[in-house]
């Protein structure tokens, strides 16, 4: 990929690293609307290419406008080459910790981030770590860049928007900002205070900490309403019609979610970290984890008890994503849902038109007049009013 010159010749003011994905891009494309020259450094080559083209590379609410709006003002370069953090006064690194087949962190992949960038790096640049992180990742790195001769400000300033919304939330919630000086910390609060005035002063640990805190509690909390709705269905009580009258009038009850499958990139990865970070002490985590994914294989099991055996049955799947209105199936729960009903089912179909890159999905028309049984995976909008005539839908959402 060829780097896309800016029409006006001047160096960045931040390089987002890893800036073409879905925490990068809508950062990008928010800063440039506060005057900011930017700079998205990124190795995959097709993505980039697309905004090139001035395509929106996925859902995200405005962001097609705001890039419009960018390529105009000449405010964004796009570059695969690690070169180009160097003219920047900011790097935003969205590179964060994942886990490994066995839920423990890979510290490596920060490491590596670092060790690449190491050359073009400059004294005094701003390095902001907006991805979840391993607690003490923040001082570490300070650390090891001071070894490495660099004496750069280091920053942690967790992203905490929900995707596709996130384009407004950057600039309506409150941004947590820490430093591992006063210097960095002080330059970081500056940095987003051009974005909101909502700033919330953590020391790195702590913002390190807030970040798996928040995404660990969203996943217990959604365990909850997984395990109680398959107490209620097991009991042949619907728990949906039991959690509408539990919220109704009664705002204690409000913050239950429905039952429905819980993945995604995020959720079960940071409460998984936090498992590592305690020992394997983290018991709500690992039982979070059991009920959440154990939902799919209880799904097939009810099926099997519902219906009989499935080896002369086809079932139809809708929604592939990994939640409602989205593209994204990183850590979907429809695939392993699909590759278990492979195994069991005379055939499986899926639709999902917001995803544009599995070869196997089917048009809606398709899998609705082809299917003996529909599963509603994921509440897309558009299955709101859904017509299925005489098949069965197994519905756990609750949204039909």
């Amino acid at each position: 990929m060829t780097e896309v010159p800016c029409k006006v010749p001047q160096p960045s003011n931040i390089c987002i690293v890893g800036g073409a994905g879905h925490v990068g891009l809508p950062l990008a494309l928010t800063f440039v609307t506060r005057g900011f020259r930017i700079s998205v450094y990124d190795k995959n080559e097709e993505i980039l290419r697309r905004i090139e083209q001035g395509e929106m590379p996925y859902d995200e609410e405005n962001g097609q406008p705001l890039l419009d709006q960018a390529n105009k003002t000449g405010l964004l370069r796009l570059s695969s080459d690690p070169a180009s953090v160097g003219d920047a006064e900011t790097v935003v690194v969205t590179i964060g910790t994942p886990v490994d087949e066995f839920m423990n962190p890979v510290f490596k992949v920060i490491k590596n981030c670092a060790d690449e960038l190491l050359p073009y790096l400059s004294d005094d640049q701003l390095m902001v770590l907006r991805s979840t992180v391993y607690p003490g990742t923040t001082d570490w790195l300070d650390g090891y860049l001071k070894s490495r001769g660099k004496q750069l400000r280091v920053s942690y300033c967790p992203e905490r928007v929900v995707q596709g919304h996130a384009i407004k939330e950057i600039q309506s919630l409150p941004h947590l900002v820490s430093g591992t000086t006063d210097r960095a910390a002080d330059a970081a609060a500056d940095l987003f205070g051009s974005l909101t005035d909502r700033i919330v002063r953590l020391s790195p640990m702590e913002a390190e900490f807030a970040k798996l805190f928040h995404n660990s509690y969203r996943y217990i909390k959604f365990a909850v309403a997984n395990q109680f709705y398959m107490i209620a269905n097991a009991a042949g009580v619907d728990y949906n019609r039991v959690l509408d009258g539990m919220k109704q009038d009664y705002p204690r009850d409000s913050e239950i979610p429905h039952a429905g499958f819980t993945a995604g990139p995020c959720l079960l990865k940071d409460t998984m970290q936090l498992a590592a970070f305690s020992n394997n002490q983290f018991t709500l985590g690992h039982t979070a984890m059991v009920v959440n994914e154990g939902l799919v294989l209880y799904l097939v099991e009810e099926i099997k008890r519902r219906f009989g055996e499935l080896g002369c049955m086809t079932v139809g799947l809708l929604g592939m994503a990994f939640k409602a209105n989205s593209g994204d199936t990183r850590a979907s729960l429809s695939y392993k849902l699909k590759k278990m009903l492979e195994f069991q089912a005379e055939g499986v179909l899926t639709h999902d038109s917001h995803v544009h890159d599995d070869p196997d999905l089917k048009t809606l028309d398709e899998v609705l007049e082809n299917s003996d049984l529909l599963i509603l995976c994921v509440p897309h909008t558009e299955y709101s009013e859904l017509q299925t005539g005489d098949t069965p839908v197994i519905d756990i959402w609750g949204y039909l």
